[in-house]
């Protein structure tokens, strides 16, 4: 189903009298209710340890690449899977809304991911469900301990948004032997104001022009702030320009106007182990579990519908559509040659996929 992106049960169980499939079963096509309930049942670690047989054998096929700077990066990033007003299940999540009628409460389902961020590609790795009364990052501390028993030399640096800039998660990554990357905004503002107040009072201390965007990066070690963090950490900031150009106009040389963004980061890199370009460009690369995380299991693999109301089975779920992702992505960069590639789309692709199943089912003689 998720393979070729059915997007429900009900979808696949049209496929009953699909040959192929019951070769596969060796049995009939269970009913969408049958499935649903099956998945409220499974234990959620035989999902997670097929996940990582295939990243076993990426890794031992040495197809997963390091990126350019050499140090691959575990992102972590929270997900509201699915909200309703009148369904609640005993894992649901409550939250007071208003509407036009007063206050209301509104049930909803959050998890935390893990996406492993390699040269070629993006492997999404693990996800942990955030319980009733506890907030995102007791999920991620349950995640990121699971993660560091099952791929302890997987990942170098753990990456992260602002709500991870504290000091109980740092020094949790740190204890642990790996570095830590994070967002820093002015929500933290003993350490934000000194790291403005320094930068603001220097030219930056590199340039990069790639031609499309111009980073001034300015980048200090030693702050402390006041926080209860470990070590003294390292703030990292860059204000970068991106050229926006005329479609139309044959003279590319006039930009028609320019966009400026400042993003800031928090490490525990020193500058022997990451230079100030590889800091920014880990730290950009948080962005990925959005982009080619969330962004494409919801739009294009169907991954917040809600397939059975039922904590475990919304969880086990959301595990196998990352599999099938996995799987996916395996197939079109490892299998498919490089000219079929530049040809077809991924979408492209996952409609022949789906095209298959279906051509087993139509009879050959029209009615």
């Amino acid at each position: 189903m998720f393979l070729s992106r059915l997007g429900s049960l009900n979808a696949l169980e049209q496929l009953k009298d699909n040959g192929a499939l019951a070769e596969i079963l060796g049995a009939a096509l269970p009913s969408a209710d049958t499935v649903g309930r099956v998945f409220a049942l499974i234990d959620s670690d035989t999902l997670r340890f097929i996940n990582k047989k295939i990243y076993s054998q990426l890794k031992r096929n040495k197809a997963l690449e390091p990126p350019a700077h050499g140090l691959t990066a575990l992102v972590l990033d929270g997900h509201e899977s699915e909200c309703s007003d009148l369904q609640k299940c005993d894992g649901c999540l409550t939250r007071k809304i208003q509407t036009t009628n007063g206050e209301k409460e509104q049930y909803y389902h959050r998890h935390v991911t893990a996406q492993l961020v390699f040269r070629n590609w993006s492997l999404l790795l693990d996800t942990e469900t955030q319980r009733p009364g506890e907030g995102e990052q007791a999920a991620a501390i349950r995640l990121l301990e699971r993660t560091l028993k099952d791929y302890p030399r997987g990942f170098d640096v753990v990456a992260a948004d602002a709500l991870y800039c504290n000091a109980p998660f740092i020094n949790f990554v740190i204890d642990a032997g790996k570095d830590v990357i994070v967002v820093l905004k002015d929500d933290r503002r003993d350490l934000y104001k000194d790291a403005i107040s320094l930068f603001s009072g220097q030219p930056p201390g590199s340039i990069i022009d790639d031609g499309k965007v111009v980073k001034e990066i300015w980048d200090a070690s030693g702050f402390l702030s006041g926080t209860d963090i470990k070590r003294p950490m390292r703030v990292v900031m860059t204000r970068e320009t991106r050229r926006i150009r005329r479609h139309l106009d044959k003279n590319s040389d006039e930009p028609v106007s320019e966009l400026t963004s400042t993003f800031m980061w928090v490490t525990s890199l020193s500058s022997v182990r990451a230079n100030t370009s590889a800091v920014v460009t880990l730290g950009h690369s948080r962005w990925t579990i959005e982009n080619q995380g969330f962004n494409e299991m919801v739009n294009h693999w169907s991954s917040d519908h809600v397939y059975k109301h039922d904590p475990t089975a919304i969880l086990n779920f959301w595990l196998l559509c990352q599999t099938a992702y996995n799987l996916f992505h395996c197939f079109y960069w490892r299998n498919l040659k490089q000219i079929i590639r530049h040809k077809h789309t991924m979408l492209h692709i996952a409609r022949l996929v789906q095209a298959e199943l279906y051509a087993d089912t139509i009879p050959e003689q029209p009615p």
